[in-house]
């Protein structure tokens, strides 16, 4: 578990190269710099973990290609709209299994011997938070084409936790709300 949490830290440090390489060298610099810290990243996730997460290969290929996209047109922007993509696929992924009857979270609960308690609510807030990543997707799409890359990497990064901060809190106020309706 240990070494989950520093891979998880560690999916920032293709963002964190591109920021910095863009902002002292060239673009070229920057997307050659995030994609080999792309191609690190995914080889010390398989060497430390003996796994590579599904997501974690996802993001590979999409900063691999877009990074490719943005070295053939010369043009950044590709790089910076990898939360787009992820964000918009994530999202629609869980509407599309919600739409199905199969809720990831209730599948991944079970996964792990948990008893599922509400199961209702636990799929409300599945479809909340697809909504949620598409919304976070398209802002993000808006601020790699409007924003530097100064706010674009605070909201890849931080700023994404604290806005997910903000989102579950709201979902809890409004779950206890709707339990404290039904109760009466």
């Amino acid at each position: 578990m240990k070494n989950q949490k520093h891979f998880f830290l560690m999916s920032f440090l293709p963002a964190i190269a591109y920021w910095y390489l863009e902002t002292h060298y060239d673009l070229k610099t920057a997307l050659i710099g995030g994609l080999l810290l792309a191609v690190i990243e995914i080889i010390l996730e398989k060497v430390f973990t003996k796994h590579v997460h599904a997501i974690s290969k996802f993001n590979f290929y999409l900063i691999l290609v877009l990074g490719s996209i943005g070295l053939v047109g010369d043009e950044g922007i590709w790089f910076k709209l990898q939360p787009f993509f992820t964000g918009l696929l994530m999202g629609g992924y869980l509407l599309f299994r919600a739409s199905r009857g199969n809720s990831l979270m209730i599948e991944t609960m079970e996964g792990t011997g948990q008893r599922i308690h509400l199961p209702e609510f636990i799929e409300m807030v599945e479809k909340h938070l697809a909504r949620f990543l598409i919304a976070y997707g398209f802002f993000m799409a808006y601020i790699a084409i409007y924003q530097n890359t100064d706010t674009w990497l605070f909201f890849k990064t931080g700023g994404f936790y604290i806005v997910c901060f903000i989102f579950f809190g709201m979902e809890m106020f409004f779950m206890r709300r709707k339990m404290k309706g039904m109760s009466k």
